[in-house]
């Protein structure tokens, strides 16, 4: 179901919201009205008020699930699809309990599990012999998954199939043992199905923490923030243009210099600078001038004379 469809159910449907701040709320604003009719259910601002009133919301029978069902898909009745989330409100709030240990606000996670009921209820199909609650635990825990990994941390830290199975999965199989050994780790992911290498990298995600990457120094000066060590050297606006412009004429600029020269112009150049002088250097005008049979004052011009040609060059590219 798109998020339109999910906004319009949730509005005809008149879920109890919390009146809290939690990023779940403030995610969802809009998809869940402020008072309901027919069970007495108001907006509430206390998690213990709102979770003992969905608990004296009255169960539907078989039938009269089934029923409400039907009127939902075949008349779209939206007053049948508020009684039926109405009525499951306080399977969300024993399920949104389970996933207490991540350090998230229960309002948020109850939050979002309702709006994830509230697909279920737009999916669901009484003629399948499935009773509504059995069906709308994967979408009510799908939601919560899915906030659980937006939330944990600011980065996130599983995205991949294997690695949220390991997210949600490792830390209860771990146990109280500090870190896996290898055949703790070979049993954990053949029982998970995933790689031993998935399970090792995401064992040193969880152990992981945050720092702020520009966070002040202790009171003895001794500590340095991320940011000290993690600035990359050369980055400078200015130096990273000179660099761009040193190798756009080491590169490009030279070769198209090197071709606006002669012949025999280009291999003086070529030999005198162009060398490698790690091996000796360059060949000296002497060298040159025995090489081409003229005296090395004559080589010496035609160096001159070639190296301002090549400077025109690459001003003019």
């Amino acid at each position: 179901m798109s998020s339109s469809s999910a906004g319009a159910l949730s509005g005809a449907t008149a879920l109890p919201l919390l009146s809290l701040t939690g990023s779940a709320v403030r995610a969802r604003r809009g998809l869940v009205a402020q008072e309901t009719h027919g069970f007495g259910v108001p907006a509430l601002g206390n998690l213990d008020a709102y979770i003992a009133a969905v608990q004296r919301i009255p169960l539907l029978t078989l039938e009269e699930e089934t029923e409400f069902a039907r009127r939902l898909r075949d008349e779209g009745d939206l007053d049948c699809a508020r009684r039926l989330v109405m009525s499951h409100l306080r399977v969300v709030v024993a399920v949104a309990r389970q996933f207490l240990g991540y350090g998230l606000p229960h309002a948020d996670l109850i939050q979002e599990g309702n709006v994830g009921l509230m697909k279920a209820v737009r999916r669901f199909d009484p003629e399948r012999g499935v009773r509504l609650v059995s069906f709308a635990l994967h979408w009510i825990k799908a939601e919560i998954h899915e906030y659980v990994l937006r939330n944990w941390r600011l980065v996130r830290v599983a995205t991949t199939k294997a690695q949220r199975k390991l997210f949600f999965n490792l830390r209860s199989m771990k146990g109280d043992t500090p870190v896996l050994d290898p055949a703790q780790i070979d049993t954990i992911a053949r029982t998970l199905e995933v790689r031993a290498e998935d399970v090792i990298e995401m064992e040193e995600r969880l152990a992981g923490r945050e720092i702020s990457i520009d966070a002040p120094a202790d009171d003895d000066g001794e500590s340095q923030s991320p940011i000290a060590w993690l600035k990359a050297s050369g980055a400078e606006p200015t130096q990273v243009l000179a660099r761009r412009e040193r190798e756009q004429l080491h590169g490009e600029g030279l070769q198209r210099a090197l071709e606006a020269l002669d012949e025999r112009s280009r291999r003086i150049v070529e030999s005198r600078w162009l060398v490698d002088h790690s091996e000796g250097g360059g060949a000296t005008l002497h060298d040159l001038a025995a090489q081409f049979g003229v005296s090395a004052e004559r080589i010496r011009q035609i160096e001159a004379k070639a190296l301002k040609t090549m400077r025109t060059a690459l001003a003019a590219g």
